[in-house]
């Protein structure tokens, strides 16, 4: 079984961690791991909404959101996920820990297929797989105290008694840089850094594998940023935690992923470990986007590329390559009706065989 060794001593009796994780790994059907060291593996992921319209509100169309991505996770990496808003990043988190229903595809965690278990193996994926959301000032109730919304995990999947739940509430507030006296106040009174350290509290509440980080820090200030990301790290050094984390914000992404996918669309574009990514990037939106990241020093000079038009609607995507589209590529018409396909250029670096916006 992965990480029973977390650093829990001082709430191993409490929440009595390892028979509960045996627990969780049991119901999932994996107790013994899988021979892949991938702890999340989606495979062709499809998410497709229904356009309706009409005076019976009938399906006259689909919103492709995520339309066929494939990605793998190692245990202890992190894979940055990268896109300009609106290219179904967040949706792609939310279909892996089912806040949306699929349209197609697989999704993995170590070796078993999450998306067609029963109830009671959902809960256990829950228990193991947790996820922190974008606005904290969003996703944390106002009208309960720091205490309740760290401790309703637990009490969801009630673990151990009121004296020590609140135990446990302490440890996690401490252990994100708060002070246990915390736990009596509602989250109003934090900053927008302390309101992400309590989301990140409620997400270590059952002690998970799998953390799928949604733009954890874009809506926090330039010097708060850098302590959310580095009490992220810190925590996964000492955890053992894996991380999804998704940002648009290529800087932040090369700073703490092992792994970067560029996504454009629905569809993922281009994958390689992040120095790699960074030092010989192959699809042209790969390099518009690292062309934008601010250079510290005033005296080089990078030349921007500027991306023109618009991006195309999810809805009524065009035929072909759709940032070849986009950006009017001489080549784009060889890409119509072509089965574009991620192809690996390098180790581990794979990017889509375009012929309008990967050179030959």
């Amino acid at each position: 079984m992965s990480r029973l060794h977390k650093t829990m001593s001082e709430s191993e009796n409490i929440l009595e961690i390892n028979d509960l994780r045996a627990h969780f790994l049991t119901t999932l059907g994996k107790y013994a791991m899988n021979e892949s060291e991938n702890i999340l593996e989606i495979e062709n992921l499809r998410v497709h909404f229904p356009v309706r319209g009409g005076v019976f509100r009938r399906a006259v169309g689909s919103c492709k959101a995520v339309d066929g991505v494939s990605l793998s996770l190692k245990e202890g990496q992190t894979l940055g996920l990268v896109g300009e808003s609106g290219c179904g990043k967040s949706t792609l988190a939310k279909a892996v820990v089912r806040l949306v229903k699929t349209t197609a595809g697989t999704v993995k965690f170590q070796g078993k297929d999450i998306l067609k278990t029963d109830r009671s193996g959902l809960n256990a994926y829950r228990r193991v797989t947790q996820m922190v959301f974008q606005d904290p000032a969003e996703s944390l109730n106002s009208r309960h105290t720091v205490g309740s919304i760290v401790r309703e995990p637990l009490e969801i999947h009630r673990i151990g008694d009121k004296a020590q739940r609140a135990e446990r509430v302490s440890q996690l507030l401490e252990q994100v840089g708060l002070p246990a006296s915390a736990a009596s106040r509602y989250p109003f009174e934090f900053s927008g850094g302390q309101r992400q350290r309590i989301g990140i509290a409620r997400a270590l509440a059952l002690n998970p594998d799998l953390l799928l980080l949604d733009e954890p820090v874009s809506a926090l200030d330039v010097s708060v940023q850098s302590q959310v990301l580095n009490l992220l790290m810190d925590l996964q050094n000492e955890l053992g935690l894996s991380y999804l984390f998704i940002a648009h914000d290529l800087a932040v992404v090369k700073h703490v992923s092992d792994v970067i996918a560029v996504m454009y669309l629905g569809k993922i574009v281009e994958i390689a470990p992040a120095e790699e990514l960074y030092a010989n990037p192959m699809h042209a939106y790969t390099k518009a986007l690292i062309s934008a990241i601010p250079v510290p020093d005033p005296t080089v000079k990078r030349k921007k590329v500027v991306i023109p038009g618009d991006v195309p609607s999810p809805i009524d995507p065009p035929p072909g390559c759709a940032f070849g589209h986009r950006i009017k590529a001489d080549n784009y018409k060889a890409s119509i009706d072509v089965a574009l396909e991620l192809k690996e250029v390098s180790e581990g670096h794979w990017v889509l065989d375009c012929p309008c916006c990967v050179d030959a």
